[in-house]
């Protein structure tokens, strides 16, 4: 990537798990290359939890997620917006992501897709547009939530990317029950992704915005 090793990469993640899903490979990568990295999930989605788990279970493992890509704690950022209700708090949305962007000032921002269909991602995808119109955007793959996406940009891959990036997402115990939270998937979709630039495994984004200075 054009990226130098000190870049600041900020990942915005809807809901807690969603950033892993999205770039956790790409993440590790990254915090290799020698790359600062924060992450801020703006729900911890207490009323979708099952019943069997604590409410609050979802924050706990978000810091064990991160823990496992090398995320510090000090550069994971937790909001309390209910889940399915963002458009109704978009300008408060807004007001945590100007101050996200005076804080950090990132090189690069990870967001879901302008063609995410769920309604909490397209309110994070609108109002990131706003506060980071300035920064290098790229938007992650959520196969299940996107109605089509232009495999435009890839960052390739190893194996010990796409083994950090499963280890991450298996902290959440919570969501195994979901068809896309193991490692055969994760895995095949890396390797579909991978097969597209000629390599084995990647991951792919949508260029919303690419600054080059």
């Amino acid at each position: 990537m054009l990226l130098q090793a000190n870049s600041k990469i900020l990942i915005l993640a809807p809901h807690t798990d969603d950033g892993e899903f999205g770039c956790g490979g790409t993440i590790a990568k990254l915090i290799k290359q020698g790359a600062q990295v924060y992450y801020a999930a703006f729900s911890a989605c207490e009323q979708s939890v099952l019943p069997q788990f604590p409410k609050d279970i979802l924050i706990t493992e978000l810091k064990a997620a991160t823990r496992v890509l090398g995320i510090p704690n000090e550069n994971l950022f937790l909001f309390s917006f209910q889940v399915r209700t963002f458009n109704y708090r978009r300008q408060d949305i807004l007001d945590k992501m100007v101050e996200l962007r005076q804080q950090i000032n990132p090189d690069v921002v990870f967001m879901p897709s302008q063609n995410d269909i769920h309604q909490d991602h397209q309110t994070i995808v609108q109002e990131g547009l706003r506060a980071f119109k300035f920064s290098t955007i790229l938007c992650y793959e959520m196969p299940w939530n996107n109605l089509n996406f232009n495999t435009c940009c890839f960052v390739h891959l190893t194996d010990e990317d796409v083994e950090t990036k499963s280890k991450a997402l298996a902290e959440y115990k919570s969501q195994q029950h979901r068809p896309y939270a193991n490692d055969e998937f994760i895995r095949a979709l890396a390797r579909t992704r991978g097969v597209q630039i000629n390599t084995h495994y990647a991951e792919t984004f949508e260029v919303l915005r690419w600054i080059i200075s």
